[in-house]
């Protein structure tokens, strides 16, 4: 049985915006899309509230007329839609388990230059145990792979450290006709970063540098056999992940970022990399969960 891909809808142009990527990427996969849009009925506190009758009936309306409009645009894509009766994010994250990702909305770049996720957004983001797509309103990207650039994708640690977040990357990448552009980051040792003889090491033939070249160039060899028809870019830089993504994204179509499941002290958390990456990139961003 296929997994679809889900969105969730909640009226908005962002949100309309998302289930309009997400139709697109249902079509390109070959995968039905299903729209959900989460309402968890509470006694109003202000005399002037909507009665839950009225409440309701917007609701179902605001699913209807989308599920019309995207059915009446992508007529070959096998489209179902629900009303799920619980709060926002637990509704969320239950539809997520059950897809091959969820697509969530955002509003853009604000004052500050910044990617507007929101909270329930955050929160399923960070606890989701499926890939999670956030696209801003005004995210580029054409229908035909002459319109779209490359996905970039963010590979860390070994090829098993980065198996969920690469397989997704190339799987969107064949499934549009464009590349994929590996970026793998690193950085000094604490121990060796203010030593101007370690710098001058390995700054060498024998430094860091080829090591990292070469740990990368491993960790592709799988899917570059499973996806021959995928040509794929290889960069390597010294410095911050999150800068060398962000640069590769302001061409990108999508960004694919890793997030590790391992729980924190202080609960479920995103990571310094996805959050930069959400926070600026001008393109959807994919964030994968991984062990």
């Amino acid at each position: 049985m296929q997994r679809p891909i889900t969105v969730g809808i909640d009226g908005s142009l962002e949100s309309l915006a998302a289930a309009n990527w997400a139709a697109r990427e249902a079509r390109s996969r070959g995968l039905p899309l299903r729209l959900v849009h989460a309402w968890h009925w509470q006694v109003p506190h202000a005399p002037v509230a909507q009665d839950r009758k009225v409440q309701e009936h917007w609701v179902r309306r605001v699913v209807r007329d989308a599920h019309q409009d995207l059915a009446d645009r992508f007529p070959d894509v096998r489209l179902t839609s629900d009303v799920l009766r619980e709060a926002t994010v637990p509704a969320l994250l239950s539809a997520c388990a059950d897809a091959e990702m969820l697509v969530l909305g955002s509003r853009g770049h604000g004052a500050v230059a910044g990617f507007l996720l929101g909270s329930y957004g955050r929160q399923v983001v960070a606890a989701a145990e499926r890939p999670v797509v956030c696209v801003r309103g005004d995210s580029r990207g054409g229908d035909s792979p002459s319109e779209r650039g490359a996905v970039v994708v963010g590979q860390h640690g070994t090829g098993e450290d980065s198996e969920e977040v690469l397989a997704f990357a190339f799987g969107a990448a064949a499934a549009r006709g464009v590349a994929v552009r590996a970026v793998r980051a690193w950085n000094l040792p604490p121990s060796l970063a203010y030593s101007p003889v370690a710098v001058q090491f390995v700054d060498g033939a024998e430094g860091l540098q080829p090591w990292e070249e070469k740990e990368l160039a491993e960790a592709l060899v799988p899917w570059r056999e499973r996806y021959p028809g995928v040509p794929v870019v290889e960069h390597v830089e010294l410095g911050s992940a999150g800068r060398a993504l962000l640069t590769a994204a302001a061409t990108a179509d999508l960004v694919v970022v890793g997030r590790r499941t391992r729980r924190s002290p202080v609960g479920t958390r995103i990571g310094s990399v996805a959050h930069a990456v959400l926070h600026h990139a001008p393109c959807p961003v994919a964030v994968v969960p991984h062990g």
